[in-house]
């Protein structure tokens, strides 16, 4: 090997940051998929970790001419139903409920990185506090609480203004989407 020549990265650490940016691209949508599935955040956020774990110890079998959404959306479904029969527990989603919520996501995600551009416009717009709410809120994740108290305003205050970003959020959404589509 040429002492001057520069070295590619190890094969594992190049699948390791391929994988960590499909997590990053479908987090989002497959937390919302397995929340709608489970109806509890808390038990979607563990079907989403057991499903990005599954994956990645399966990504060796993925075909790479199917679409990756779909295949962890899977994972995300047959881990619920893994757990359901491990506790018992009815499966409260029929197979027809489950393919319409499968159709939906698969429209939505069509239109995801428009809607996201759109959204990322109208938050652009927010005056400070209210865009500041949101942040603590949606982008970190904060309770309600946590988040005033970052802010240093009041619970009731923080709610107030998190409500007013999310009207203005909608009516600039609703706006952006009409004069899309005129």
């Amino acid at each position: 090997m040429n002492a001057g020549a520069p070295s590619s990265p190890p094969p594992d650490l190049s699948r390791r940051e391929v994988f960590s940016g499909v997590v990053r691209d479908h987090h989002a949508a497959l937390s919302a998929y397995a929340t709608v599935i489970a109806g509890d955040p808390t038990r979607a956020a563990e079907l989403v970790q057991d499903a990005f774990v599954t994956a990645w110890q399966n990504i060796g079998r993925f075909d790479v001419t199917r679409d990756i959404a779909a295949w962890l959306r899977g994972i995300v479904r047959n881990k619920w139903r893994e757990a359901c029969r491990s506790r018992n527990r009815e499966i409260q989603l029929d197979e027809e409920s489950l393919t319409r919520l499968e159709n939906a996501v698969v429209e939505w995600q069509a239109d995801r990185p428009e809607v996201f551009d759109r959204l990322a416009a109208c938050r652009e717009q927010l005056p400070a506090a209210l865009g500041a709410c949101v942040r603590c809120f949606y982008d970190d994740r904060l309770s309600g609480d946590v988040a005033a108290r970052e802010l240093g305003v009041s619970a009731a205050t923080f709610r107030k203004r998190l409500e007013r970003a999310r009207v203005l959020l909608r009516d600039c959404l609703s706006r952006k989407s009409n004069s899309t589509h005129l």
